[in-house]
């Protein structure tokens, strides 16, 4: 399993904590085992946190212009109809998927197509379950059409703990289904707004897989 390239700065910094930890308890506290030991397990649990956050495990995708699949890892929070102004104009269906810290934090495109609209918005960073944080939290919003005219928006939401958003689509860019478009560091929320004439696969609180997991499909 791989290690993402955007846990790398992280990772230097956990190295740092890590050794300054273990130097200033090894230095006042070589007296008292159990102490050391303390800090040895503390270091080592920061590091294989870290570690696995920022993991990035193979996904092997079949690519289906009739799939809608999962762009994260995580739970099904969200299944419902709502007014979406932003891009579309009129109902769309919501189906959000909250990502906890121990999930995979990589995303990826729904859908293949031409990404018609990427835009990042400021904001708060309310808990990501919150019912405001889809249009109060920090976030980004990226609108893939596919060739028959088929478009789907997806939004990263930023939580309380993550505090930065990973968006690598620009307009004009050509979207493969599964490929990665982005990272949202320490636990966050993926939003999808559909035609709410799809075929929902999924249930709430179902455990998806990025890449994977069907979410709908297109009527």
């Amino acid at each position: 399993m791989k290690f993402h390239k955007e846990g790398i700065p992280s990772l230097i910094v956990t190295l740092i904590v890590v050794s300054i930890i273990n130097f200033l308890t090894c230095y006042f506290f070589c007296a008292y085992p159990i102490v050391l030991w303390l800090g040895y397990l503390g270091s080592a649990f920061l590091l294989i946190s870290i570690l696995q956050f920022f993991r990035s495990p193979k996904r092997t995708v079949v690519l289906n212009d009739n799939a809608i699949i999962a762009p994260a890892d995580g739970e099904i929070v969200v299944i419902e109809e709502v007014e979406e102004t932003e891009y579309f104009t009129g109902k769309r269906l919501q189906i959000s998927i909250f990502m906890s810290p121990i999930n995979v934090h990589i995303n990826r495109y729904p859908i293949s197509g031409i990404v018609k609209y990427s835009k990042y918005h400021p904001g708060l960073f309310l808990v990501a379950w919150h019912p405001k944080s889809s249009t109060d939290n920090e976030r980004t919003t990226i609108v893939v059409e596919q060739q028959n005219g088929q478009s789907v928006l997806f939004r990263q939401i930023a939580g309380a703990l993550a505090r930065r958003i990973v968006n690598n689509a620009k307009e004009g860019d050509n979207a493969v289904q599964g490929a990665e478009f982005g990272f949202i560091k320490f636990g966050s929320r993926v939003d999808l707004l559909l035609p709410v004439n799809v075929k929902v696969k999924v249930n709430l609180e179902q455990k998806v897989v990025g890449c994977e997991t069907v979410i709908a499909t297109f009527e």
